[in-house]
């Protein structure tokens, strides 16, 4: 997730309805990193990122799936297409090993 601080040193509204969103939907764990882009700091990591994928927006997140890199500036799509997914898989294999008592977690 690559998140802003404004020029004034606040951060973004929207990046913190964002991040209280996730919290409470218990997706802020499945986020490899918060990258910031920090309005002051054109070198900063998220400034460069949002340079290099030509984003005009905050929040926006990058996500790397088998070499392919896909980024999404709409919260809700990424929520669907990536984090539903992952907690589905989970769900799919608790469902697995509760009905295979051979099987456990590694």
């Amino acid at each position: 997730m690559v998140k802003k601080i404004l020029a004034n040193g606040e951060p973004c509204k929207k990046c913190q309805d964002v991040e209280r969103r996730l919290k409470e939907a218990n997706h802020w764990a499945k986020l490899d990193a918060i990258v910031i882009a920090n309005e002051n700091d054109p070198k900063s990591e998220g400034m460069e990122l949002a340079q290099s994928y030509d984003i005009g927006v905050a929040p926006f997140f990058i996500v790397e799936n088998e070499g392919e890199i896909k980024i999404y500036t709409l919260f809700f799509k990424f929520v669907n297409e990536v984090l539903k997914d992952r907690s589905s898989n989970s769900e799919a294999n608790k469902e697995l090993i509760e009905n295979n008592s051979d099987l456990d977690f590694i």
